[in-house]
């Protein structure tokens, strides 16, 4: 009979996750990267009241506000801070703002469809500061602050009338906003092993656009876009 000594437990190996530098910061360095995609914004507050008096526009017939798509596009550093953690400066040029549309107030006058859209024009210069926390390999969750700085201010008047364009003027309204606008951002998004990755977030503004306090207008965007990491 052989000994008790003789006889050995079986080991087993632990399964672990994937720790690629595209899915987890854990063993991974500084990574460097691109991104871009579809921003859709809109203002919040007085904002009809706002772009429509900027823009010299105040029509006493109803006004009904829509969001404004655009695009937004830049670049990212990830600096990994321990296992599944990490902090994601950046920089991205972003359209924001919103669409305005008026029915003139002349009821004998409805059969002409005549109408006057309003678009506030903005674009800026975004500076996210984000955290970002794996939750699985690949999936994560972001938050943090971000600056925006006004690069273009423009609201657009455009009038129609059975269906055809009469009259289009862009008025330059960016010596009247804030020069930098605050906001909070967070999102969620999940990147593959190869480098390639979707996002998913929403930037909510804190500061009021108006320099000079007449009015408070706040830039909401949501936005989807890709991004690669190398």
């Amino acid at each position: 009979m052989g000994s008790s000594s003789s006889r050995r437990t079986p080991s087993y190996s632990k399964p672990a996750y994937s720790t690629s530098n595209s899915t987890s910061t854990t063993n991974s360095g500084v990574r460097f990267g691109f991104r871009g995609g579809l921003n859709v914004a809109d203002l919040q507050g007085d904002a009809v009241k706002s772009f429509t008096t900027l823009a010299g526009y105040a029509p006493d017939g109803s006004i009904s506000k829509s969001m404004r798509p655009g695009f937004y596009a830049g670049i990212y550093a990830t600096l990994p801070l321990g296992p599944g953690f990490a902090i994601e400066p950046g920089v991205n040029y972003s359209e924001k703002g919103a669409v305005l549309t008026g029915n003139l107030p002349f009821p004998a006058l409805d059969f002409l469809n005549a109408k006057v859209t309003g678009t506030a024009r903005l674009a800026y210069v975004d500076v996210p500061v984000l955290a970002k926390v794996y939750v699985t390999p690949g999936f994560y969750l972001y938050a943090g602050p971000q600056a925006s700085f006004l690069v273009n201010g423009k609201a657009r008047v455009d009038a129609s009338v059975l269906g055809f364009s009469a009259y289009k003027q862009d008025f330059d309204v960016s010596n009247q906003l804030r020069k930098v606008d605050f906001a909070a951002v967070a999102g969620l998004g999940y990147q593959f092993d190869n480098g390639f990755g979707l996002s998913a977030g929403y930037d909510y503004g804190l500061t009021s656009l108006d320099a000079d306090n007449r009015f408070q207008a706040y830039n909401r965007v949501a936005k989807v876009g890709l991004n690669y990491s190398f």
